[in-house]
């Protein structure tokens, strides 16, 4: 499962979360720094990578253009890295579903304040 976290996610999940998503890298070290979103998604196109973000562009882009590539959308707002790991670590059983359905582009991960930890949906 091969996932490229943008650039509004901390580098440190690459190394962090390896165990569940090996061949994962940061768009920093793929070199595509302050790239724009098309460059970010045409090399997740070509990679076969399902890009992780902040972003809502991401999203509505997803929703215009289809897959691939696919879209991890995490809405937690100003979240510390390890409660981002924690959500990706909770949701990896969702991920690899969402990454082999043919039909959804996008799924959502937040959290509900009256749940106890995780809401996803995609759409």
């Amino acid at each position: 499962m091969k996932l490229p976290f943008d650039e509004n996610l901390s580098r440190q999940l690459v190394r962090d979360l390896a165990d569940l998503y090996p061949g994962s890298e940061h768009v920093v070290r793929l070199g595509f720094e302050r790239s724009d979103d098309r460059e970010i998604w045409d090399l997740a196109r070509v990679q076969r990578y399902t890009i992780v973000t902040q972003d809502s562009d991401f999203a509505e882009r997803s929703i215009l253009e289809g897959a691939p590539p696919k879209i991890v959308w995490i809405r937690v707002g100003n979240s510390r890295t390890s409660e981002i790991e924690t959500l990706l670590r909770a949701s990896h059983p969702a991920i690899q579903k969402f990454i082999v359905d043919p039909i959804d582009t996008c799924l959502m991960l937040k959290r509900q304040p009256d749940a106890p930890f995780i809401t996803i949906s995609s759409s």
